[in-house]
């Protein structure tokens, strides 16, 4: 799909920049910039960040501030940070304290941002302390992914019940409301009609989306045309069709596939090759992967009907996505990572690598994952290379345009125009 151009190509930076005076000035030259948006590629490229924003970037070098740090990228590319609109965030932390628990979470933030995923919208589960660092990332000192919340996910088998957990959630101070219509493959029971519409139209009273976790077809078109702002897993169980592709285009809502998701489920029936991959090294939890080699586990795996009918249901999702994006669908980039075996980080290059072997380009998946999904969530101030952003991106050694697997070619994460500490082998 073709986006507005929004490249700002500088005659003279200094005339054209975003005025900020406070705090240091980094000047990033010679990288080639995607910038999030479709558009082309600005080779050669100057990136003024100041105060943790973008400043300016441009095609001329010729107006460095003074006392300015100069960064020289020559051969590399810029990206803008991953913005995973559907991770989690405290999915399988034990603690017994607040303090504790926070630390659990900042891990998690940080391993994020080291696989050059800057933002990560968290879609059920987190408590006061998600929503602690959620309120705190406003800053130029910010140096881990920034944290958007859905608090408690809603559930119920009542109106009534359902829209108390919508309050709730509310006077908790959430982001997005998170609903389930999904029967698990007919082992449990849906959520009524009746219901997620009442939990939509109370959600919507207090001015938040709703994302609707889903996974039929005709569950889909009822929640689009009841108001759900975000499908937030794949449509699997057949064929999307012409009426849903039009309740999308209708609606404007953000599609998120998820493809990790269903390879989660089946894939620890054997040792999976990415438990070797140096790639691989820093999200590598060895407890957990002692307890998935063993034979038992990989057998159970082999012997549910479930990892076998989700195996299935990988191929439907990938032939929905790439007919989607052909028919100009938004796809917003997410994973569902966070839970048991749902690396955080390393998941989220197997998903762009999963879309590509959907049959998206790379640049489809770079916007889907950058500017797309900050469109996607309704985030202003992250998701492209633009004047008076967030400076959060990835700068890369190789291409990603040439091969989406050359994301992984990281070199260095910024964040609100932090370096992270980073130290991820590439295994191209």
């Amino acid at each position: 799909m073709m986006k507005r151009r929004f490249v700002f190509l500088l005659l003279l930076l200094g005339g054209c920049a975003r005025s900020s005076s406070d705090g240091p000035t980094t000047v990033f030259i010679g990288a080639r910039i995607i910038d999030g948006t479709g558009s082309d590629p600005i080779e050669n490229a100057v990136l003024i960040v100041s105060n943790g924003r973008i400043d300016a970037v441009g095609s001329n070098r010729s107006d460095v501030p003074d006392g300015a740090t100069v960064v020289d990228l020559s051969g590399r590319t810029i990206v803008p940070g991953l913005i995973n609109t559907h991770g989690h965030v405290g999915a399988t932390a034990q603690a017994d304290s607040p303090e504790k628990l926070r630390e659990q979470l900042l891990d998690e933030l940080q391993q994020y941002a080291r696989y050059g995923v800057t933002t990560v919208n968290s879609l059920g589960g987190e408590g006061p302390e998600a929503m602690a660092l959620r309120d705190e990332q406003e800053t130029p000192s910010l140096a881990r992914a920034r944290l958007y919340v859905a608090g408690n996910v809603v559930t119920g088998d009542s109106r009534d019940a359902a829209i108390a957990m919508v309050d709730e959630n509310v006077a908790l101070g959430v982001d997005f409301i998170k609903i389930r219509v999904d029967d698990n493959l007919g082992s449990a029971t849906k959520m009524a009609p009746y219901v997620y519409r009442a939990v939509i139209d109370q959600a919507h009273e207090y001015d938040l989306p709703v994302a609707a976790h889903l996974f039929y077809l005709d569950d889909a078109k009822d929640l689009l045309r009841a108001g759900a702002d975000l499908i937030a897993h794949s449509i699997r169980d057949r064929p999307v069709d012409d009426e849903v592709i039009r309740l999308f285009r209708e609606t404007g809502v953000c599609y998120v596939p998820t493809l990790t998701r269903e390879v989660s489920t089946f894939v620890y029936e054997n040792e999976p090759e990415f438990f070797s991959d140096p790639f691989f090294a820093i999200a590598a939890d060895t407890a957990l992967m002692t307890a998935l080699r063993d034979p038992e586990s990989q057998q159970r795996y082999r012997e549910s009907r479930s990892a076998q009918a989700y195996k299935r249901a990988l191929l439907v999702a990938s032939e929905n996505l790439k007919r989607l994006a052909d028919q100009g669908v938004t796809i917003a980039f997410g994973t569902d990572t966070g839970p048991r075996a749902r690396f955080q980080g390393y998941f989220e290059h197997m998903e762009m690598e999963l879309m590509a072997e959907a049959g998206l380009t790379p640049m489809q998946i770079i916007e889907s994952a950058t500017g797309d999904a900050a469109q996607c969530l309704d985030l202003q101030a992250v998701g492209t290379i633009q004047i008076g952003k967030w400076a959060d991106f990835v700068v890369l050694s190789e291409d990603p345009l040439t091969d989406i697997r050359n994301m992984r070619s990281i070199e260095s994460v910024w964040i609100a125009g932090n370096q992270i500490p980073t130290s991820i082998p590439t295994s191209n």
